[in-house]
């Protein structure tokens, strides 16, 4: 059994980038201590002022801001460890513990701000960590899960390739890339992961061993081929001088169709087999070829005399000057036509293209003929134009009584439909 996969180098190692806190204003030392001229400095917590240093490197306005920013400081300390627990759960106990350290530091941080406040943010860090613990617990649950539910799938398209795909190559590339993707899934016990590695490896093995059995049995289809080939060839040239054109020709399709269906022989063997068959082919149809170019030389007088015929019934037949006169004389121009008989190979479509402009030509004027007198067509024409009178007698009505915005609405109906009876009645004038 293959090894099972170990983690990839560092890929365990995870840097965790805190969340920016988001920009705020400044406090406000000033209500919540001073600096007197003599540089003592005082902070007023539960409505009682106490001195908690000395400031002696400038203004007493200096010394105030300057513990108000340490006050700041110490704000951004807190909402960092808030972020922290919102973002990173699972560092539950390691945030409480370092929040706990924090409060323990409040009674004689020497800052000027709202202290009480800073501490019931650490104490309510502290009460979170909990949900944030179990929290975190259900993700790592979650993920684990997860996890196990990607593996499944994975074991699972391994041994649908390894049961049922004969494309080799591309199954053979997924699999490995299955593999790949595997050592990535982190998360799982040990005892589910052996399970589904298991599965996985099963699937690999029984592909491997059911590509190997088809590229052996590849081999011994070749030696097969081979022989049937070569039998094919022997068959080919003794058809190359034949001159049962006919006869031959779909002979050597067959013999086409065999060659299709013998498979691949080793490929320098198939080639040079191919070259004989080709050859023996190439020689029979050059012959036919020859042969059928000679007789096509000799259809040339067929083509001038249809070329003659067309240039005599052309003008006489005009359906404009009476359908059933030109009607006969197509008929008469067809029966001679046909007698005259074939034309070169090459220029069949031709011949068939100018005697079929003549006859859709006829056929246009049945056409047209028929639908003139189609009374459904007739009916449309009179349902559109009934449309159009309606829509103007209302908006004619609408005028009459001051409403132009109405009118002018109807008559814009009344236009299209009359649009709509115009091209039905020219459908059924023209054709």
């Amino acid at each position: 059994m293959a090894k099972k996969p170990g983690p990839r180098p560092g890929a365990a190692v995870k840097t965790v980038t805190p969340a920016p806190v988001p920009a705020r204003e400044p406090s406000d030392p000033s209500k919540f201590g001073r600096v007197d001229e003599d540089g003592n400095v005082f902070l007023t917590r539960g409505g009682e002022e106490r001195q908690i240093g000395s400031w002696q490197a400038g203004t007493p306005a200096e010394g105030l801001a300057h513990y108000g920013q340490r006050y700041d400081d110490l704000v951004t300390e807190v909402e960092l460890l808030e972020t922290r627990l919102r973002a990173h759960p699972e560092e539950a106990d390691a945030i409480r513990k370092s929040a706990e350290t924090l409060k323990t530091t409040l009674a004689d941080a020497a800052v000027i701000g709202d202290v009480d406040a800073v501490e019931a943010r650490l104490t309510k860090v502290v009460e979170d960590s909990a949900a944030a613990r179990e929290r975190a617990k259900e993700q790592k649950a979650q993920r684990r899960q997860q996890a196990i539910a990607r593996k499944e799938t994975l074991a699972a398209e391994a041994e649908d390739l390894a049961e049922n795909s004969t494309e080799w190559k591309a199954a053979g590339d997924r699999i490995r890339a299955i593999l790949e993707e595997w050592r990535s899934i982190r998360g799982i016990d040990r005892a589910t992961d052996d399970e589904l590695w298991k599965r996985y490896s099963r699937a690999r093995d029984s592909f491997n061993r059911r590509r190997g059995s088809h590229f052996a049995e590849l081999d011994r289809g070749r030696a097969q081929a081979k022989k049937a080939k070569e039998e094919l060839v022997e068959r080919a040239e003794a058809l190359k001088d034949s001159t049962e054109w006919g006869e031959t020709a779909r002979a050597y399709r067959d013999l086409m169709t065999e060659w299709k269906a013998a498979g691949r022989a080793p490929r320098e063997v198939d080639d040079a087999l191919w070259e004989r068959f080709r050859a023996a082919q190439d020689h029979f149809f050059a012959a036919r070829n020859a042969v059928n170019a000679e007789r096509d030389r000799e259809f040339e007088a067929n083509a001038d005399a249809k070329d003659a015929l067309i240039a005599e019934y052309d003008s006489l037949i005009d359906p404009a000057k009476g359908l059933g006169a030109a009607k006969s004389k197509l008929r008469e121009l067809q029966d001679k036509w046909d007698e005259i008989g074939f034309v070169p190979r090459g220029r069949v479509r031709e011949f068939e293209d100018k005697i079929a402009r003549i006859e859709q030509r006829v056929a246009a004027a049945e056409d047209s003929r028929w639908r003139k007198t189609n009374p459904a067509q007739q009916e449309k024409v009179n349902q559109f134009q009934v449309k159009a009178d309606d829509f103007e007698r209302q908006a004619q009505a609408a005028e009459a009584q001051g409403d132009a915005a109405k009118a002018a609405s109807l008559r814009e109906q009344a236009k299209q439909w009359q649009e709509f009876a115009d091209v039905a009645a020219k459908a059924v004038n023209e054709g």
